[in-house]
């Protein structure tokens, strides 16, 4: 085959959509997008799910979230204390709290017999992380960590074509997440993880998923890292001229010439009738009415060269795996928002891969195939499969049949490994500080 000719092949490589013996009860505490999110699957499949109970300061969020789940009043609360109180009521808890408040429910809801979904990061320290970890241990229960992206069909596929040996020996990864400039505005430098001192810093909030998948794809363990990266743009210092003393989109001048925009991102997808993340994070109840207010009136309408954030908006990474092989990902706000982008070089071929097909180019053949992941996209009910490219559902479906099972393997992304993968982090960011290379 000539080097310009391919072949096609297709997969669904997600897996089947397990059945269980039982159905699995849950409660969520954190009623916010993730914990939302994750609780869609019980509205999938209501025979394996049951939504017990919810935590949730916000009334609004904890309203909903009862009535699409017909949870009884008695079972829904103000605070995870208040859960965690009484008598154990469900098999496990969906922990889809604030990053910095993740160590008390992980370690109370534990010790209280519950199984864990806990959302990345596990927790803004590496001390913190251990002590979740310690905990889950002691009570004997299960722990699966948000690292959806190892349970999206487009993992599942690389992974199997790398370990098959279609490449040869992985040499090099380079690996891109392309936050995306409205992104990087709504969650970091206007959201809640602006902040590090609030909330975590960005490589970990944002990218903790990445550094995991890159151990999960490469399969062996990290033993060095360096790593650069500052906030680059989104300060007072590089505010344009025009703007002048504005603080919010709505009383500047510069308004329609910045791409920052707050009414841009927010009223221009209204407008267009996309109500849902990120304009649904404004208002409960989105409209434009709302979501003008929203902007007049709240954090997600400052200018954003007027912010109180400190995390970064642009950082690289440099990994070295056992046996030499190396890696290098980038972290950047300065794209259009999309999926991530990987280039894998093998000693027999290489891949490429967009979160969606993988195309491989073979040296010995001087040939090119191409997998469409996209295949195992819609779930048995026939409904789109939502968030992270699938992920979200992938972890929910591992994590009850791991429940209904008592099977802790069918979890990718189990304490161990999840703290490995932390800890890659937090010695990146101590790398990025220090200007050190560092060794794990």
């Amino acid at each position: 085959m000539t080097p310009s000719e391919s072949t096609s092949e297709s997969t669904s490589a997600f897996g089947s959509r397990e059945s269980t013996d039982r159905p699995v009860s849950l409660i969520i505490a954190g009623a916010g997008g993730r914990g939302t999110g994750y609780a869609e699957f019980a509205s999938m499949h209501p025979d394996r799910v049951i939504i017990a109970g919810v935590a949730e300061p916000r009334r609004e969020n904890r309203e909903h979230l009862a009535k699409t789940h017909s949870i009884p009043p008695e079972r829904c609360f103000s605070d995870w204390r208040e859960a965690a109180r009484e008598a154990k009521f469900a098999d496990g808890v969906i922990i889809a709290t604030q990053d910095a408040m993740h160590l008390e429910p992980a370690i109370e809801f534990a010790e209280k017999g519950y199984h864990l979904l806990l959302e990345k990061p596990m927790a803004p320290s590496e001390d913190d992380c251990v002590r979740i970890v310690e905990a889950v241990k002691r009570c004997g229960v299960m722990l699966a960590v948000g690292h959806v992206m190892r349970y999206t069909d487009y993992t599942t596929e690389l992974k199997r074509l790398l370990d098959s040996g279609a490449i040869g020996d992985i040499a090099s990864v380079e690996h891109l997440e392309p936050v995306g400039y409205w992104h990087q505005a709504h969650s970091f430098v206007r959201g809640n993880w602006r902040n590090a001192d609030e909330s975590s810093p960005m490589l970990l909030s944002k990218s903790c998923h990445d550094l995991d998948w890159l151990r999960y794809i490469i399969g062996k363990p990290c033993r060095s890292v360096a790593s650069f990266g500052s906030l680059l743009h989104f300060r007072k210092e590089c505010k344009p001229a025009p703007a002048g003393d504005a603080r919010r989109c709505t009383e500047c001048a510069f308004e329609r010439e910045c791409p920052y925009s707050a009414v841009k991102i927010y009223m221009d997808r209204v407008r267009s009738g996309r109500t849902g993340w990120p304009v649904s994070t404004l208002s409960h109840e989105v409209s434009e009415k709302t979501v003008a207010e929203a902007i007049e009136t709240g954090p997600y309408g400052r200018c954003v060269y007027e912010c109180d954030n400190n995390v970064v908006d642009h950082q690289v990474v440099s990994l070295e795996f056992e046996g030499g092989v190396t890696a290098s990902f980038t972290m950047t706000a300065f794209t259009e928002a999309g999926h991530r982008k990987t280039r894998i070089f093998g000693t027999r071929g290489m891949v490429e891969g967009d979160g969606v097909h993988i195309r491989r180019f073979d040296f010995l053949g001087d040939s090119r195939h191409e997998i469409d992941t996209t295949a195992g996209a819609v779930a048995s009910d026939g409904s789109i499969i939502r968030g992270h490219g699938g992920g979200d559902y992938g972890l929910m479906n591992a994590f009850v049949t791991a429940i209904a099972r008592d099977d802790p393997s069918r979890i990718r992304t189990g304490p161990d490994e999840s703290l490995e993968t932390h800890r890659m982090v937090f010695r990146a960011e101590r790398a990025r500080l220090e200007r050190k290379t560092i060794s794990i």
